[in-house]
C-alpha cells in the first residue's frame, strides 16, 4: 500500500539534526515507495510549510522532533506518529513500523516511538 505522508523536523539548535532527519526520510520514503512531504523548523525558520490541504490528504503525520514545533495545533485531528531525531536517526525502522501502524488505526490515535 503507498503510503501519503507529511513530516516535521525539528531540533534544539535548528541546524544539522533537523535537516539530516528530513534527508533520511525522504531517502527511506523512495525506498518504501511513499508519497513524503516534509516541513523543516530549522534555524532559518519553517521551510517548505505543510498546507492544510497537504495535512488532510495524509495519511499518517510524522513528527520527528527534540521540541515543540509551530503550529501543533494543524495535526490535533491527525493520526500521527512521533520519534524524536536520535531515535529516529539510529533506529528509523521502529519508526517505519509505527507508520506502518497507524495507517489502520482510527483517526487521532498518537503512537510515541521509543
Amino acid at each position: 500500500m503507498a503510503i501519503k505522508l507529511v513530516a516535521v523536523t525539528a531540533c534544539v539548535s535548528g541546524v544539522a539534526h533537523t535537516y539530516m532527519a528530513a534527508e533520511r526520510l525522504e531517502k527511506l520514503c523512495q525506498q518504501e515507495k511513499w508519497q513524503v512531504k516534509i516541513e523543516t523548523q530549522g534555524a532559518l525558520g519553517i521551510e517548505h510549510p505543510l498546507t492544510d490541504e497537504d495535512i488532510k490528504q495524509a495519511d499518517v503525520v510524522l513528527l520527528i522532533t527534540d521540541i515543540d514545533i509551530e503550529g501543533s495545533e494543524r495535526f490535533s485531528h491527525c493520526r500521527y506518529v512521533h520519534s524524536s531525531i536520535h531515535l529516529f536517526l539510529c533506529h528509523p525502522e521502529k519508526t517505519l513500523t509505527a507508520i506502518r501502524k497507524a495507517t489502520t488505526s482510527p483517526q487521532s490515535t498518537r503512537i510515541n516511538v521509543s
